[in-house]
């Protein structure tokens, strides 16, 4: 974080362009009750969603699942993105792992 863009979990555009943000996530106690999990990078002009089904799986896992949202975002100076994770629906706790969460960008454009 060079110019302090970077403040209560969210990055704050020092300048308008293109930026590519990535988002890594591994999310654990994936529970097969729920209908999907959903990662998203939302921005003030838009919202990035990576869909995760469970209905693949016979049995709850209980390793970690990477999710890895890549993009190329249009932000204009003083606009935000964040990262949100969502599980939909079902009965167990899932938890994000302890150090494997991060989140990354750089002006490209």
């Amino acid at each position: 974080d060079q110019g302090s863009d970077f403040a209560s979990n969210t990055f704050t555009a020092p300048v308008t362009g293109r930026y590519f943000l990535s988002a890594v996530l591994s999310i654990t106690s994936i529970d097969t009750a729920s209908a999907s999990y959903q990662a998203k990078i939302i921005t003030s002009n838009r919202t990035y969603t990576f869909y995760f089904g469970t209905d693949q799986f016979a049995a709850d896992l209980t390793g970690g699942i990477p999710f890895s949202i890549p993009i190329l975002a249009d932000m204009d100076v003083n606009d935000t993105a964040y990262v949100t994770v969502l599980q939909v629906s079902g009965t167990a706790q899932s938890d994000l792992l302890n150090g494997r969460a991060f989140f990354s960008g750089y002006l490209a454009l």
